[in-house]
């Protein structure tokens, strides 16, 4: 249809020209209808075009009949001006007579000719779509690359004239309701010369007129809005023809290196910087606090109701995990939508990109996003609130950021958490609940309405329908099954739903099958709509259906709303940055902000050097302390286990073989594993101690969690090197085989080394018989204690073993059952009641205590017997066989002490330092680990502070960027 009512200008009267879409066409007036070039003559001035060019303002198109001239133009006054006068006086006469009776059908024909015209006019201009959504098609900056551009390629792009002609309306059909008219004027003019016509005839010619232009006007009703429809068809396949074009020839100027593409880069970018922010808002609270008041696209719907495949006809891609019935959504998916020259997605903490045109990123795509939602899921629980945040670019694309949230449930199933449903709810209301959310509202149109859940709760977040769209799914299934299609009509005129919303769509994403691809999915929408009766008996307006109408009007109510909030949300967070700055100031003047990462870098440097100060340790202090600690571990076991059980044999000989046995079986078993955990526990100690050194020296206690749970978690860490425990067992053994002293000294330190030894054991021994007997009379009358019943019988059979040791002095380690019998008899007269298992109990101390001195006694009669064992002197008063035993041991813990030094020195301190860089940077890369370690109102204002710095530059960079691309 050619529109007149743009800027239209007359040529000589020769062409009409008009600037419709931005395209100027000639049409050539002959080849109009005579009636409109007697219209458009008519109103371009020019009464005679033949004779002289002209230019004239537009023109109307459609127009009033009775401002037509009504009679033919007036001849030259020559040879035929007679005829001419009597003709002109023959008409005059007859209108003069007929003028009472036609009057009333010219003025009748008229009026309602121009008003019905006018009005489908208006009709017309309504249901075409607002070319200003697609000033697109030809950028700003391609004039500026006019020389890189070839020329002849974009006006290949522009349609034919035989196109365009095709869509211009049918003039002949417009043409014969005027001749229609027309001839009903001649017949009555003509049909009665003599002017001797009866009023009746004619009232009976007016009825008729009447019953055939009813029938008629029904039938060029209908014929009109089919062809509305066709042409309405023909003019949407072009525009997308030429969008498609359109997107080749942008895919080709975004990829050229040119300066001029700069302005470009900005428009492309402005909405990834706004995604950022939205980003950092996530990261900041990951539900979203009152001050997050920004815009962004939520989408919400009941389970099944086609949220996910109306996101993905936006995003013209098959980019989410799909399954028939179960739940796949798990968790909210944050998609920035952009513009770019190729067609792909990725991930915000990911640089891999995915190339939506290939199935098999589009499958890696789904996957990942499964296995993402999957992970965010916790143990116990159906659905996440974290949200997974994708960037989907491609040519075409509008530009707008949604949240993909889980579909609303009405009934928790089997395998599903408990709270799920709950959980859904709360989710979707803490997005929904922002004052600047688009609440994009998905409704199966398969399903009967009254089953929806979701249309309540938007109802219950906008009431007002402010800033929700309303989209109902499934229309080609709903058309099928509906016995009403008026039922449809009144969910998109909202008449059905107690919810209000600023538009209602109707879409179709999809044949049946999940591996459709978009493309069909966009035909089969296409022919779908093109042939429903809904769009035919006008229940659907052209501009309500397809989900290319949906995108385009989302986008512009997003940047709408990112408009006129954009600058208050920086404000606010503008005034929060000053109040945290103004607390800091107060509470911390003469710190430095740090966050917890940068505390953590600080702390993980510290720790370092403590690790590295273990090699500073020397050789001297790491001997003393594994030597001490290594006979700490294994005395008990030398002493009840190998020393008294061969002293107590009183044989030399057996008490060589029984000590060679037993030390071959200690160190074979159980000396080299002491060892290892001797040395590894002094490790841990040494780490300790100088990381509680440092702590000490001014350091900031804000660390002691995390170096604690890293010293934790580097010793759980850290194992031993096993192949040190063969060679550990083999120097252990020959040290033990050795039995020669060289030298005096070496005597006389075995000699003190037994000598600490037994007297330590002794003050043992002493203080568990004290214990046993209670306290002495000078304890009683001093300190006021009494003995206990029990420490009173232990006390009396104490006094008795005690005497027969005295008349027994070489009694051997244990009583006979005789001597047993003999002592409780004894106690017994004395009235004391005693079990024969206290009696031996307390045997075991007393002759412990008994052998002990006499082993201290013999220690110092071996002092002056080295020179006897030099010589192999046999003298049974100086047979210093233990002597020579607490040498082995006391040279056995030295060589093992030397060899664990070297092992610690050059192998485990390294070791350990690796583990504690390895749990260091395992803490680093996991957030929440330093969230527990590294706490407090400090660490925390430091975060919320960087946290609102970012957010206010990454606003005033974004809102600068608005301004530009204003």
């Amino acid at each position: 249809m050619l529109r007149i009512g743009k800027k239209a200008t007359c040529v000589a009267c020769k062409s009409l020209v008009s600037t419709n879409m931005g395209i100027r066409f000639r049409v050539p007036l002959q080849k109009l209808h005579p009636l409109s070039r007697a219209i458009h003559h008519r109103y371009c001035g020019n009464t005679n075009p033949q004779r002289t060019p002209h230019r004239t303002a537009s023109a109307r198109y459609f127009t009033s009949i009775s401002r037509l001239p009504m009679r033919p133009p007036k001849p030259n006054k020559g040879s035929g001006w007679q005829n001419y006068q009597q003709q002109r006086n023959f008409w005059v006469a007859r209108l003069a007579a007929r003028l009472l009776k036609l009057r009333y059908i010219l003025l009748g024909s008229a009026v309602g000719g121009g008003y019905t015209a006018k009005k489908t006019y208006d009709e017309w201009k309504d249901m075409l779509p607002d070319f200003s959504e697609y000033n697109w098609v030809i950028p700003d900056f391609v004039w500026e690359l006019s020389e890189q551009i070839d020329l002849d390629k974009l006006a290949k792009a522009l349609p034919e004239m035989e196109e365009i002609a095709k869509l211009l309306p049918d003039f002949d059909k417009i043409g014969e309701n005027f001749t229609f008219l027309k001839s009903l004027l001649s017949s009555e003019t003509s049909s009665n010369p003599a002017l001797k016509a009866t009023d009746a005839s004619t009232a009976a010619s007016h009825d008729g007129d009447k019953q055939y232009k009813k029938s008629s006007d029904r039938e060029k009703i209908d014929q009109l809005q089919e062809e509305l429809l066709r042409t309405q068809l023909k003019y949407q396949r072009m525009l997308e023809r030429l969008e498609k074009e359109n997107k080749e020839l942008r895919k080709v100027v975004l990829q050229k290196d040119d300066k001029g593409i700069h302005q470009r880069k900005v428009k492309k970018s402005l909405i990834d910087l706004y995604s950022e922010v939205l980003d950092i808002l996530s990261d900041y609270d990951a539900n979203y606090n009152t001050q997050d008041h920004l815009p962004r696209v939520v989408v919400v719907g009941d389970q099944s109701a086609g949220k996910t495949s109306v996101l993905e006809m936006i995003a013209q891609a098959r980019i989410f995990p799909r399954g028939s019935g179960e739940m796949m959504t798990r968790s909210p998916v944050k998609v920035t939508l952009s513009e770019g020259p190729h067609h792909v997605a990725i991930f915000k903490d990911s640089g891999r990109e995915f190339d939506l045109t290939k199935e098999e990123d589009l499958a890696a795509l789904r996957h990942e996003i499964e296995l993402r939602m999957r992970k965010s899921v916790k143990e116990g629980q159906t659905v996440s609130s974290e949200t997974i945040s994708l960037s989907v670019k491609g040519p075409g694309i509008q530009r707008m950021v949604l949240v993909d949230l889980p579909g609303v449930i009405s009934t928790v199933t089997a395998g599903m958490a408990s709270d799920t449903k709950d959980t859904i709810f709360s989710i979707s209301k803490a997005y929904m609940q922002n004052p600047n959310a688009i609440i994009l509202c998905i409704q199966d149109g398969s399903v009967d309405a009254e089953r929806s859940i979701v249309t309540d709760l938007v109802s219950q977040m906008d009431p007002q329908g402010k800033r929700t769209i309303f989209v109902l799914t499934k229309v080609d299934l709903a058309e099928k099954n509906l016995a009403s299609p008026s039922r449809i009509q009144q969910i998109v005129e909202g008449k059905l739903f107690p919810m209000k919303a600023l538009g209602y769509f109707a879409v179709v994403t999809g044949k049946g099958s999940s591996g459709d691809r978009i493309e069909s999915i966009k035909d089969y929408e296409e022919d779908f709509f093109q042939n429903s009766r809904l769009l035919r008996d006008g229940m659907l307006k052209a501009h309500q259906v397809t989900t290319k109408n949906l995108s385009l009007a989302v986008s512009d109510c997003f940047w709408k709303m990112v408009r006129e909030s954009v600058e208050q949300q920086a404000d606010v967070f503008k005034a929060s940055r000053f109040n945290l700055e103004t607390e800091w100031k107060n509470n911390y003047p003469r710190l430095r902000e740090l966050d917890r990462n940068e505390l953590f870098e600080k702390a993980k440097n510290e720790i370092l050097d403590e690790v590295i100060s273990l090699s500073q340790v020397t050789p001297q202090h790491w001997e003393a302390i594994l030597q001490k600690k290594l006979w700490e571990r294994v005395s008990t076991h030398v002493i009840e286990n190998i020393y008294l059980p061969a002293a107590q044999t009183m044989d030399s000989g057996t008490f060589n073989t029984t000590v060679d046995i037993k030390l071959k079986q200690w160190t074979d078993k159980q000396l080299p594993h002491k060892a290892l955990e001797v040395a590894w526990e002094t490790l841990q100690e040494e780490f300790a101690r100088f990381m509680a050194e440092y702590k000490g020296k001014d350091q900031d206690d804000i660390f002691d969690k995390l170096k604690e749970a890293v010293k934790d978690e580097s010793i759980k860490r850290h194992k031993w090197n096993e192949r040190a425990l063969d060679s550990l067992r083999v120097i252990q053994h020959n040290a033990l085989e050795d039995r020669s002293i060289t030298d005096k000294p070496q005597w006389d330190a075995a000699i003190q080394f037994m000598e600490e030894t037994l007297q330590s054991r002794l003050r043992d021994t002493e203080s568990v018989i004290k214990d046993m007997v209670g306290p002495d009379w000078k304890q009683r009358w001093i300190n006021w204690k009494n003995r206990t019943p029990d420490q009173h019988i232990r006390n009396e059979t104490k006094n008795e073993l005690d005497r027969l040791l005295k008349l027994h002095d070489d009694h051997t380690a244990y009583l006979a059952n005789d001597e047993v019998t003999t002592v409780r008899k004894n106690l017994e007269g004395r009235g004391v009641e005693v079990d024969p298992v206290l009696i031996k109990d307390t045997w075991h101390q007393l002759y412990r205590r008994h052998f002990l001195h006499k082993a201290l006694s013999h220690c110092n009669l071996c002092k002056r017997g080295f020179y006897y064992y030099q010589r192999h002197f046999v003298d049974s008063e100086l047979e210093c066989n233990d002597v020579v035993l607490f040498w082995r041991i006391q040279r056995m813990l030295i060589i093992t002490a030397n060899t664990l030094r070297q092992q610690l020195t050059n192998t485990e301190v390294r070791r350990l330092e690796k583990n504690v860089k390895e749990v260091l940077d395992d803490f680093g890369e996991d957030t929440e680990k330093k969230t527990q370690l590294i706490t407090g109102r400090r660490v925390q204002l430091a975060e919320d502070l960087k946290k609102v710095r970012e957010i206010q530059e990454k606003l005033e960079a974004f809102i600068e960027a608005l301004h530009k691309e204003k």
